[in-house]
């Protein structure tokens, strides 16, 4: 889904990397469906719209053996890409859909997903979440081999490493599960991908779980999801979060497990192996879907995003009390953690800022006086909550630490007597190089300044982080998951990163 940052050494030092969204519906039964495929894909979309808002695409299937797929990508928001005459170009009996991220620079339609390849066997599409962190070198395989690319993606690259390794196939179908393994032997990390041939899909994730995918089940309306069999299920999904099953009345099943090749056809979904991680190498999942990028409602290890916030805000009282008379947040991703600070503490929560819903995220705009002119559209001050309080006011994270000064500014001139900074996360310091769009180094303002030289720059009264440990301790403190079988990447906090990135 990705510019790769391999093409040079400025990219290599920005870290500038992406955030999308993958979803895959196969129709179950008899075909031609009576479910609406590209409907569903559109509606799953729609609910991945947080992880990515620049482009999208939706790729479908007859699943008949046709040459060709239908195809419907462009450039802005899903509601304003997939209307009416473009569903009805995209009916088929399976299909998937991708929603993006991008830098500046890589916000083209060229770059639109899913990618559709035409094979000797057939169409092939993909659609790509993350970012493969040795990106130059197998793009130096593919070259070698004669093959031209017509894009800097990692997608496109996936997609021709897979159409050529390995040779051969079984009779008319090709091996693609075999393709599929060889390409994450070549690669370790970072990608959860949908994978679609002529009559099925293929869901993939890395072998450390880096980047999330789930899948699900359609049931018929009415169901009920305990006592249902695999038999009555209409279509099975798959996703990069279970967010997106409840706008489209499916359950949730289970998380795609890393290293995992999932196959999903009308006949069900199964299981194609999975590919190991070298020994003694933990699960490195993104810590930071915890933290910020996935919806509270989507559920990883068991547990909800919301509920993980909610305890990282408990840790953050626990760690850094402050006295105060009110707890607020930084709506709406720093809230769960506000209301796990104020549960913690005792102290009330109350709203103190008024969102503004149809401003973007700053944390994405390429520009500095973009970013603050953002910050005044985003929010107002409700001045009768704030006149005459000590606040603390809870951020899910501080990246250039340009966004709180003004939201500050803004609490002061409504009245606040004192606003104290606590942010749900630890400092950012290091990029990241596996598909989270975290700006330069020297961008990172934890990198210049400390926690009291980072609340006086900001003029706030205090500023405390949660440590990596009481981070690690909320994401653990309700997961399913044995401890020995989980592990997270706070390569972003640490420099600690999965594998070496001197490739």
């Amino acid at each position: 889904m990705e510019e790769s940052k391999s093409e040079g050494a400025a990219m290599a030092e920005t870290g500038l990397t992406h955030e999308c969204g993958v979803f895959g519906c196969v129709a179950a039964g008899e075909w031609p469906t009576r479910m609406d495929v590209a409907q569903v894909v559109c509606l799953g979309l729609i609910a991945l719209q947080h992880r990515g808002q620049e482009s999208a695409g939706i790729v479908t299937s007859e699943g008949t053996g046709k040459q060709n797929f239908n195809v419907h990508k462009g450039m802005g928001l899903i509601s304003n890409i997939f209307n009416n005459d473009a569903m009805e170009r995209l009916r088929g009996n399976l299909g998937i859909g991708h929603t993006r991220y991008s830098t500046a620079a890589a916000s083209e339609v060229i770059n639109c997903q899913p990618f559709v390849v035409h094979t000797a066997y057939g169409p092939l599409s993909l659609a790509h979440n993350g970012e493969l962190v040795n990106a130059r070198a197998l793009r130096q395989q593919v070259h070698s081999r004669g093959v031209g690319l017509s894009t800097h993606s990692d997608s496109e690259l996936i997609t021709q490493t897979l159409c050529l390794d390995p040779p051969g196939g079984e009779g008319e179908r090709p091996d693609w599960p075999g393709r599929i393994r060889h390409l994450m032997a070549l690669t370790p990390l970072a990608y959860s991908l949908v994978i679609m041939d002529n009559d099925r899909i293929y869901g993939v994730r890395d072998p450390y779980g880096n980047r999330p995918l789930c899948l699900g089940k359609v049931l018929p309306e009415g169901a009920d999801a305990a006592s249902c069999q695999d038999v009555d299920v209409e279509a099975w999904v798959i996703s990069s979060e279970s967010c997106s099953f409840q706008s489209i009345g499916a359950r949730f099943v289970r998380e795609v497990l890393p290293g995992e090749i999932v196959e999903l056809s009308r006949d069900g979904v199964s299981t194609l192996g999975v590919v190991d991680r070298p020994a003694g190498r933990p699960p490195a999942f993104c810590i930071f879907e915890f933290v910020y990028f996935s919806r509270p409602d989507s559920i990883y290890e068991g547990q909800t995003v919301y509920s993980v916030r909610k305890e990282s805000g408990r840790m953050l009282w626990r760690e850094s009390p402050v006295e105060a008379d009110i707890v607020s947040s930084v709506p709406e991703s720093g809230t769960a953690a506000a209301h796990g600070f104020a549960r913690e503490s005792g102290l009330p929560f109350t709203e103190v800022l008024c969102k503004n819903r149809y401003v973007g995220r700053t944390f994405i705009q390429p520009n500095t006086r973009l970013r603050k002119l953002g910050v005044a559209m985003k929010f107002g001050a409700l001045s009768e909550e704030v006149a005459g309080k000590r606040i603390v006011l809870i951020d899910d994270s501080i990246v250039r630490g340009n966004t709180i000064s003004p939201i500050i500014r803004l609490l002061r001139d409504a009245g606040a007597r004192e606003v104290h900074i606590r942010v749900a996360s630890p400092p950012l310091k290091h990029p990241c190089y596996m598909g989270i769009n975290i700006p330069t180094k020297q961008e990172l303002v934890a990198n210049r300044l400390d926690s009291a030289q980072l609340a006086a720059h900001v003029g706030a009264d205090s500023l405390e982080y949660l440590s990596v440990k009481g981070l690690v301790q909320a994401v653990r403190h309700g997961a399913k998951t044995k401890e020995e079988n989980s592990g997270y990447c706070t390569a972003c906090l640490t420099g600690d990163y999965p594998v070496r990135l001197d490739w």
